[in-house]
């Protein structure tokens, strides 16, 4: 699995990070989400698949490999 992530996209509501935050994280001067893992532990496909559906933005796309 290939965790995308669309910066520009990203308004910082968290529910990512919320989700996933092994995978997901903030920047603390505005908020907009980075990845921390973009080939995460198959075991989080769950959390990562989570993150993806509650983003307002749908600025999270996952590749399966």
């Amino acid at each position: 699995m290939r965790v995308l992530l669309d910066e520009e996209k990203c308004v910082g509501a968290g529910q990512c990070v919320l989700a996933a935050e092994d995978v997901f994280d903030q920047r603390d001067e505005d908020g907009i989400a980075v990845l921390l893992d973009d080939h995460p532990d198959p075991a989080k496909q769950d959390e990562v698949e989570t993150a993806a559906q509650l983003c307002p933005a749908q600025a999270i796309r996952i590749q399966k490999d």
